[in-house]
């Protein structure tokens, strides 16, 4: 017990980053999976940094950028997510975003989604990812229930910062099960992964998670599922080490989905909502990838729909 409150026997760690294009395209298997778990598990995320300082710079920008953008079209090939219909630049820094992400935590594990997903959407929505802590705060601001001073503070201080240093180092000692080019138990299936999740070396010679990665901690051990999987791949992860634990999405109408989200790609609608769609009063934003979907009270302060200057 803590505080008088049970402690959930079931951790769920995602290893990620705010401008990873795998781990955009993954939204909706995590989003319906932390809807399932909301309440019976712990679920921590752990911000890897994508982007590092110690890349060198690339040495022809406008290449690099048309370069990326084709790397992010083929992988919106496979995950159907939203892709920018154009893309300003490639990510010079994740430390920004990944501090703003960790500051928004204080602050309860809605808000924390939302501003994470408002990060998210920078880069692959609107084609300018928010690689400056100028550009990351903006994108969070109007996010419901934050309290922006408090964000921009926290997003500046020294805990937060060893917070995301700790994340760093944390994503730099991956598990034995993602350093061999053979998948963990269970997670081989007819035609592989595009993404099979093996852990990435680093510039130092290291290695890393491959973005996303979900490890599952629990009473009966460890499951790991790196990379990109099927909902029922992650599911399973968890019902192995805790039996009887509900996984399946929570569908709900259409409206109320999008209310409790915020927004929706075509993926997440199609998993996590039932019925008629789309609401009538939703805003629709178009991408290179399909629409992304707004909640009225949403479109009011999101990026996408703010004036241009």
């Amino acid at each position: 017990m803590t505080g008088g409150r049970a402690v959930p026997p079931v951790e769920v760690v995602e290893y990620t980053d705010p401008l990873c294009p795998w781990a955009w395209g993954s939204e909706p298997v995590f989003r319906g999976l932390r809807t399932a778990l909301a309440g019976r598990v712990r679920w921590r995320r752990v911000y890897c940094i994508l982007f590092d300082h110690d890349e060198d710079p690339a040495p022809d920008p406008a290449a690099e950028t048309a370069w990326y953008a084709r790397y992010v079209e083929g992988i919106a090939g496979h995950t159907r997510a939203p892709r920018a219909l154009r893309l300003s630049r490639v990510a010079a820094s994740s430390w920004p975003s990944s501090l703003v992400a960790k500051a928004a935590e204080l602050q309860g594990p809605e808000v924390a989604d939302r501003v994470l997903r408002r990060l998210r959407e920078t880069v692959f929505v609107l084609g300018e990812p928010a690689d400056t802590l100028g550009a990351a705060l903006d994108a969070a601001a109007g996010v419901p229930g934050l309290d922006a001073r408090r964000l921009t503070a926290d997003a500046a201080s020294a805990a937060v910062l060893d917070g995301v240093r700790a994340d760093h180092a944390e994503a730099r000692r991956p598990v034995p099960e993602v350093l061999s080019d053979v998948p963990p138990d269970g997670l081989s299936a007819p035609g592989g992964s595009p993404h099979p999740g093996t852990a990435k070396e680093t510039p130092d010679g290291r290695h890393r998670y491959a973005l996303p990665t979900l490890v599952v901690h629990g009473p009966g051990g460890r499951r790991v599922v790196p990379g990109w999987r099927p909902y029922e791949v992650y599911a399973a992860a968890v019902g192995a080490l805790c039996p009887g634990l509900p996984t399946a999405p929570r569908a709900l109408p259409g409206a109320a989905a999008l209310a409790r989200h915020r927004s929706l790609t075509e993926p997440e609608r199609a998993l996590l909502t039932r019925g008629a769609w789309p609401p009538p009063d939703a805003v629709r934003v178009e991408t290179a990838g399909g629409p992304l979907w707004l909640d009225p009270g949403e479109a009011g302060t999101h990026p996408a729909t703010r004036p241009t200057p």
